[in-house]
């Protein structure tokens, strides 16, 4: 009846077989040729499935996807007067859009193991640590996440870092067809609040840590919101992987079914200890023994207990799925993450510049903090805050810089419709707090100009808040802005 990969056409009432629902027509039966939830893309005998959004409804798009030729709606709230279409009516359209288009492409999720990672801090490390070791076992591995969606080395498209329902279960498909046997996806908070990994059945979840972040309008309305939104990804999963090193653990798993543990400072499954730090030119890493279900001695090309923390979770999931632990050390010696702690190579003669995506004050500390154990002749940083986000997140950044950083270099981050002077000065409050020096450059590639021509041998540079972003927002424009290549230019003239 279909592939994986979308049909050309199919019977409403197949697509509706996970749901709960109303039919207010006998259309049932009638053959859909696409499915929507944007009014624009709706094809000729399609279903247009009307979902809320912050700023836009789709129920007040029907006369639109009626004019396109929809011959179904799904709804909430029903229409006034005849729609001239068969109407389903649902509790919430953004569940049933999930299960709709898990569905029409035929449900290419069931045919793959499924991994899934949440966490306020590490999704993006932990989801290329697990695709790398499973590829040097030999799988075909997609991953979807905040720096995109890839099948080995090739990129598909996504616009968040949990895609709406729809384009998931098409990248589902599409790596299904691609050979994969794996799945491994950042699950973000959102993501589950808007109901994208509805359905979905993943044979490992992992819980990585949580604490206040993404709290405000557009987001969630409190801490607990935020709590409770991680937490349903652990009812949809077989197994459990859970660092219980992380705060609320016990109550974000509470749903889980069976568990593996983690932990670099007690009995757990998989356990990580021996700590120590290595430095050298052009590395910035991290070795621990590994004991419990697997013994060894583990090597990161990063920095950090958390990144510990981050290898645990992926070496228990793999562990588990059956991977031999030499090839998990193999993998985990060679992976890197661009824009996570990513170290600079091209300036390790003279200094350790390394770039990451911190951008909120519990991140940046977690970084600063470990940068500073590693004793650099001088820590220092370089960040600027986020246009129309919260002045307390600004203040906060600010206040850990002054904590740690002998020098902050504050510059322009993603502005957005916002003054440089008022952003700024957020920071700038919070940076007194410790005394902290700083110096403004505003422009971001004059500012690592700056730090390349006055840093000496020992001195360590963070990079902070741009990450793997290739642009810098300013007054709603996108201007490509790649530090990495910054650097290099800077470089090849100096």
């Amino acid at each position: 009846m279909w592939s994986f990969g979308g049909n050309t056409t199919m019977k409403l009432s197949e697509l509706l077989t996970e749901l709960t629902y109303e039919c207010t027509a006998d259309g049932r039966e009638i053959e859909i040729t696409g499915v929507a939830y944007d009014s624009r893309k709706v094809v000729p005998g399609g279903l247009f499935v009307c979902i809320r959004g912050e700023k836009t409804d789709g129920h007040d798009y029907i006369p639109q996807a009626l004019q396109a030729g929809a011959a179904a709606l799904v709804v909430e709230e029903l229409p006034e007067g005849p729609a001239g279409a068969a109407v389903i009516r649902v509790a919430d359209s953004r569940a049933a859009l999930a299960h709709i288009s898990a569905a029409w492409f035929g449900y290419p999720a069931r045919h793959m193991t499924m991994i899934g990672v949440t966490g306020t801090k590490g999704k993006t490390t932990t989801t290329h640590m697990v695709k790398k070791i499973l590829e040097e076992a030999g799988h075909r591995v997609g991953m979807i996440g905040t720096i995109g969606a890839y099948v080995e080395d090739r990129k598909l498209p996504v616009k968040n870092t949990t895609p709406e329902s729809y384009e998931l279960h098409s990248l589902f498909a599409e790596m299904l067809r691609d050979g994969c046997s794996h799945v491994v996806m950042e699950v973000s908070s959102q993501g589950l609040k808007q109901r994208r990994t509805e359905g979905i059945c993943f044979d490992y979840a992992a819980f990585l840590n949580i604490s206040p972040d993404h709290i405000g309008a557009g987001e969630h309305a409190d801490f607990g919101e935020y709590m409770a939104c991680k937490k349903m990804l652990f009812s949809q999963a077989e197994k459990t992987v859970v660092n219980i090193d992380a705060e609320h653990w016990e109550e974000i798993t509470a749903d889980a079914g069976s568990r593996i543990t983690v932990s670099t400072v007690r009995d757990a499954d998989y356990r990580g200890s021996d700590i120590e730090k290595i430095w050298e030119p052009g590395l910035l890493g991290t070795t621990f023994l590994l004991s419990g279900k697997a013994q060894g001695r583990i090597t990161l090309n990063m920095p950090g207990r958390f990144n510990v923390e981050n290898a645990l979770t992926a070496i228990a999931i793999t562990a588990d799925i059956g991977t031999d632990i030499s090839c998990i050390a193999k993998a985990l010696a060679k992976v890197s993450v661009r824009g996570r702690t990513q170290v600079l190579g091209q300036v390790s003669h003279f200094s350790t510049f390394l770039i990451d995506y911190a951008h909120n004050a519990l991140s940046m500390e977690s970084l600063l903090q470990t940068l500073k154990e590693y004793g650099p002749k001088r820590l220092i940083c370089l960040f600027g805050g986020g246009g129309n986000k919260p002045k307390q997140r600004r203040y906060d950044m600010g206040l850990v810089a002054g904590k740690y950083a002998d020098l902050t270099v504050l510059t322009m981050d993603n502005p957005r419709y916002e003054a440089m002077e008022a952003i700024n000065a957020d920071i700038i409050r919070g940076l007194e707090v410790h005394g902290g020096r700083y110096l403004v450059i505003d422009d971001r590639e004059e500012a690592i100009h700056y730090l390349l021509d006055h840093c000496d041998r020992g001195d360590m540079v963070a990079l902070i808040g741009k990450g793997h972003e290739e642009y810098q927002e300013v007054n709603g424009v996108r201007i490509p802005f790649s530090e990495e290549e910054v650097v290099a230019r800077y470089l090849e003239t100096r």
